[in-house]
């Protein structure tokens, strides 16, 4: 995975937080389970790829909200405490990975 850079304070996620991302997690990992049925069944090939790239997308979004509330509330309180140019950075390298 990469070097890991973080040393700033964590902001705790609320159980709101939390439980909306377990719970996209764990329709992803329902969709997942229904590709591996999909292979077994020796469903069309474009069916598979169109659920595979529904999976990517949803994993995206998941990415693409964690990276928000990063940005809303790690990178925040880094700029404020005047940590704010290595968490940036940090946040650049962990996008630039997320974009490959």
């Amino acid at each position: 995975m990469g070097e890991y850079m973080h040393d700033q304070p964590v902001t705790p996620r609320t159980q709101d937080e939390k439980d909306a991302v377990v719970n996209r997690l764990k329709r992803i990992e329902g969709q997942v389970r229904g590709i591996q049925k999909m292979v077994e069944d020796d469903r069309y090939c474009v069916d598979i790829l169109v659920q595979v790239s529904a999976i990517n997308a949803a994993l995206k979004k998941v990415g693409f909200s964690v990276a928000e509330r990063h940005t809303k509330h790690c990178v925040s309180d880094a700029v404020q405490s005047g940590n704010g140019d290595e968490a940036i950075d940090e946040l650049m390298e962990v996008m630039k990975q997320f974009a490959k």
